[in-house]
């Protein structure tokens, strides 16, 4: 019972740690015309995708937005309230949620190796996230969809180099802190595999 009680315990301390990081990382923001800014908050939710796996993950972005939901400024450029989730970003902020559940995914499905982890993030935390962000922008602006997928791609060459950072991070965090992946990490081999 004890035992349960402390895993219990980790996992809701690793999901908050996770959720920090995430708000942290909105901190970082460079606006641009449209509505939707480059942020550095989506490299969190690859990382907690990566980490935490597609149980722990979706957690911890829930709970980014429901400390959003009520009000808090946890989201790029301070942004908070329930006015959010009807604005142009409101498609990608589910599609977080969507996206660290298919790195999780993605990533813990076999050896824990550079191209695994390269694989979720990009699949995961760029192409489900913008499958879901980019046809609910359309329709809050009121723009043609294939008009705002165009014009989307001026955040690709952003989110590959967080995929980049979030797969080097990934790599480094488990050679030094394997505890961080939780049970996952006990399971695993003790040498993450270049190959």
């Amino acid at each position: 019972m004890t035992r349960q009680r402390d895993d219990l315990g980790r996992e809701l301390a690793r999901v908050a740690i996770f959720a920090a990081l995430i708000v942290v990382l909105g901190m970082v923001t460079v606006p641009i015309p449209g509505g939707v800014p480059i942020t550095a908050q989506t490299l969190g939710v690859m990382l907690a995708g990566a980490v935490l796996g597609p149980r722990l993950g979706p957690l911890s972005v829930l709970l980014v937005l429901v400390l959003a939901a009520i009000g808090l400024p946890v989201l790029t450029g301070g942004r908070g309230g329930l006015g959010v989730f009807v604005g142009p970003t409101a498609g990608y902020l589910l599609g977080w949620v969507a996206g660290v559940v298919v790195i999780g995914l993605i990533v813990g499905s076999g050896r824990l190796t550079w191209w695994r982890i390269a694989l979720g993030v990009v699949v995961g935390g760029i192409l489900v996230v913008y499958l879901c962000g980019i046809p609910v922008t359309a329709l809050v602006l009121g723009l043609d969809l294939g008009a705002t997928a165009l014009a989307s791609l001026v955040f690709l060459p952003g989110d590959l180099l967080k995929a980049a950072a979030a797969t080097a991070l990934v790599l480094a965090l488990r050679r030094a802190y394997p505890r961080a992946f939780g049970m996952r990490a006990t399971a695993a081999p003790a040498s993450v595999h270049a190959i």
